[in-house]
């Protein structure tokens, strides 16, 4: 197992700490006029997204992990897992439901997505940043309604609800934005 030194840091540098993964999200070497240097770093957990903030002396070992994003297309839902195909090597990798998470709704057969992994460990799945997509319900809307920043909630067709214009009906194709869920424009 690779180790580094924290004299090697670097922001994005993925960590084994306790069993989990981290990845540094910010450091600073600190050498105080009196008694020895140290480190203050934070480092974000990799399934869970929280982010700690730690302090160690300077010189102290990591156990380094190497983080690659690898893209693979959404194949379907099989019922328990989520079905992904490598891209290059046309492998199909069955990613169980509580590893894709929220992310769910943004997911569209066929759509291509970027699947982390520490080393050669799924640690998750990223959708498109941006999807067009179908409204499959809402309420309607009327000529003139254009009132600026009023918004309706919108039924989309991967599920998910979102916040659109008034002046969107059923059938419209839209792009959304999945780091947020917001509208950002007709198609």
């Amino acid at each position: 197992m690779p180790t580094i030194s924290t004299a090697d840091f670097k922001n994005g540098l993925g960590l084994r700490i306790k069993d989990k993964v981290y990845t540094i999200v910010e450091f600073q070497h600190v050498k105080p006029g009196k008694g020895g240097a140290f480190v203050r770093y934070k480092t974000r957990d990799i399934k869970s997204g929280r982010v700690v903030e730690n302090t160690c002396n300077a010189g102290t070992k990591f156990e380094s992990v190497m983080l690659t994003t690898r893209e693979f297309q959404y194949l379907y839902n099989d019922g328990a897992d989520y079905i992904f195909m490598d891209n290059e090597t046309y492998e199909q990798v069955p990613v169980p439901e509580n590893m894709v998470g929220e992310n769910s709704k943004w997911l569209r057969e066929n759509d291509i997505c970027q699947l982390l992994f520490a080393d050669d460990e799924l640690m998750g799945v990223t959708p498109p940043m941006f999807i067009e997509t179908t409204i499959v319900q809402t309420d309607p809307g009327f000529k003139g309604d254009t009132v600026q920043g009023s918004t309706k909630p919108a039924t989309i067709d991967t599920g998910a609800v979102i916040q659109v214009p008034m002046y969107l009906n059923e059938g419209e194709v839209i792009k959304v934005d999945t780091r947020d869920g917001k509208f950002v424009s007709r198609v």
